[in-house]
């Protein structure tokens, strides 16, 4: 059975959860120096969205060693993609935390959730 794309599947309400790269380069001021890897995944998140569906990120961003470092925080990444993409996007300070379990319950269709970098997690 060959496997479905992402247009194929109805996401009419549903939460979309969905990995991305988005391992940007950040300068020592934590600015994106080249967002070309946000742009690349804007077709995937708005298929789902322009389809009522709602999507939660996960991404990592560098290599924080299993722990919070604002260095490596996505939250530069939120902002920028929110900018491409012109809509609000949710940012969680967690990954599988409180922060981020409260934001995804209450996303809503048509919304983005961003979840903080996957690598803060020592699993």
């Amino acid at each position: 059975m060959p496997k479905k794309t992402i247009k194929e599947i109805d996401v009419t309400g549903k939460k979309v959860l969905m990995r991305v790269d988005f391992n940007v380069p950040l300068d020592d001021a934590g600015n994106i120096t080249d967002d070309r890897r946000i742009a690349m995944a804007l077709p995937s998140i708005q298929s789902v969205l322009g389809r009522g569906g709602s999507v939660i990120l996960m991404s990592h961003l560098g290599r924080p060693d299993g722990a919070p470092d604002p260095k490596y925080s996505l939250a530069p990444v939120a902002k920028a993609l929110g900018d491409m993409l012109a809509v609000e996007v949710k940012f969680a300070t967690d990954t599988v935390g409180a922060d981020a379990l409260s934001r995804a319950t209450t996303l809503q269709p048509g919304e983005v959730l961003l979840l903080e970098n996957v690598r803060f997690n020592a699993g």
